[in-house]
């Protein structure tokens, strides 16, 4: 929803059937993350979208991604030998 730009609680909360206070938790882990960021306009908070941390994520993934076929298609062969 961030990519897009930046967006109030309300809003971000408005689509999900969570509590506010759900929806709060989750907010505060994505800005202790770093993946957020939040300012205050009024009495409403506005979170705005970090996407740099992430892309620590991506680098070490992509790295791995190299051995991931031939592992997921010796599980596969596994399984089917289970059934």
């Amino acid at each position: 929803m961030l990519r897009c730009g930046q967006l109030g609680a309300g809003e971000i909360a408005r689509p999900f059937r969570m509590s506010r206070p759900a929806i709060s938790q989750h907010l505060g882990v994505l800005r202790r993350a770093g993946l957020v960021t939040v300012r205050r306009r009024g009495r409403e908070q506005i979170y705005s979208l970090r996407p740099e941390p992430l892309r620590d994520v991506y680098d070490w993934v992509e790295h791995y991604r190299t051995f991931w076929p031939a592992k997921l298609k010796a599980l596969g062969k596994f399984l089917d030998q289970e059934e």
